[in-house]
């Protein structure tokens, strides 16, 4: 095996790695080999080990990192969460034990993230539904002004309720990202728990 094989297997193996993930993979077995030089080629390969084992190795070296680092916003929590589930794929255990927890974790993972997307649009829903009670309140209030106040105070409250309960339900969606990604973390790790 030469440097352009060794590379193009563990490129395949990284390829579901987020973008900026592979490329600071690629990009440090590419300076390894340059360091290398051409004249240490095999060795360098014989040292770095069989690329499906390094890149298994990598994902998981991203997974702990991942578990490591607060989820700053959503997009960087499900590539975080992404990358853990591919961890989990790469550790050393049987194929069927890792496609059957793959599958639990998996539905888990899609569960927690479909209740709170309908925590999130139950939320808007109850912002959307204020809306049209405060428009008719100014309607209302030339026709009899303690409905209209009444109905403009209901509207204004559910708005509030509303705008709580989105808010209230993205920071939750942040801490479920983060506990998962932790959760994958030390799956790949192996159970053992994180030194901070």
């Amino acid at each position: 095996m030469n440097r352009e094989e060794y590379m193009r297997r563990l490129t395949h193996r990284l390829r579901r790695l987020p973008k900026e993930d592979f490329d600071k993979a690629v990009s440090y077995f590419t300076e390894y080999f340059e360091e290398a030089g051409p004249e240490n080629e095999r060795q360098a390969i014989v040292d770095l080990g069989e690329p499906e084992l390094a890149a298994d190795q990598i994902v998981r070296d991203f997974a702990i990192e991942n578990a490591r680092e607060p989820v700053k916003d959503v997009k960087g929590g499900i590539s975080a969460v992404w990358v853990g589930i591919l961890a989990v794929f790469a550790a050393p255990i049987g194929l069927p034990l890792a496609l059957a927890l793959g599958a639990m974790g998996f539905s888990l993972v899609l569960m927690i993230l479909l209740c709170l997307l309908a925590m999130i649009l139950l939320s808007f829903g109850v912002i959307a539904a204020a809306v049209p009670c405060v428009i008719v309140s100014v309607f209302l209030l030339f026709s009899s002004f303690a409905d209209g106040v009444a109905t403009l105070g209901a509207g204004l409250i559910a708005m509030g309720i509303g705008i709580c309960l989105v808010m209230g339900s993205l920071a939750f969606g942040k801490y479920i990202l983060r506990a998962i990604t932790c959760l994958l973390g030390r799956i790949a790790k192996g159970g053992r728990s994180h030194e901070k």
